[in-house]
């Protein structure tokens, strides 16, 4: 089993790829000229380090639906 530093780690690194890809995806949705833009804060943080790319699409799903 995985020592809690490890799971750590692994969460901090789907974040902040999560973060990345949240900023690169709103940064295309803008140039295209869509308002549709996920924010960047604590709960979008959690969201992709617990789920990781698909807590980013996730995001977007629940942008888009709303």
């Amino acid at each position: 089993m995985k020592n809690w530093m490890e799971h750590f780690l692994n969460f901090m690194l789907r974040a902040i790829f999560g973060m990345i890809m949240i900023y690169l995806v709103n940064t295309f949705l803008q140039g295209q000229g869509m308002e549709e833009c996920v924010g960047i804060n604590p709960f979008s943080f959690l969201t992709t380090g617990l789920l990781g790319f698909p807590g980013v699409a996730l995001l977007y799903g629940i942008r888009f639906y709303l």
